[in-house]
């Protein structure tokens, strides 16, 4: 099975890749918002377009999303930040979730999302 990378980067000093593919599953990595001017609700919404953008592209959807992991800058933003995923996520087959908070890599990201999906037919 081949690999393909989209969105190869280096904005962090990492080279990185935000997206994977291998055979039908597609891996969405350290996702932040392209606009940290905002709180963590609408940094949140900023990730979720990303993350429904590359979901798209690669052939996946939410409901196929497996596993979701969050960093959260303070849990103080916690309910904010999980009122704008409840919007966003389907109520009748959420994925798995995990939230840790910590230090981002720069003060003003409040939250950062990786995935996990399946690509085909939505479960």
């Amino acid at each position: 099975m081949s690999i393909e990378r989209l969105d190869i980067n280096d904005a962090t000093g990492a080279v990185t890749s935000r997206c994977i593919t291998h055979g039908d599953m597609v891996y969405i990595g350290g996702i932040t918002a392209g606009d940290t001017s905002g709180g963590v609700a609408a940094q949140m919404r900023d990730i979720l377009d990303t993350v429904d953008g590359y979901l798209a592209q690669t052939g996946a959807g939410r409901n196929n999303v497996l596993t979701v992991q969050i960093w959260i800058k303070d849990m103080a933003l916690f309910a904010d930040m999980t009122a704008v995923w409840n919007d966003w996520v389907d109520p009748e087959i959420p994925p798995a979730r995990a939230c840790v908070s910590g230090d981002l890599y720069r003060p003003d990201i409040l939250v950062e999302v990786t995935v996990t999906a399946v690509r085909g037919k939505a479960a």
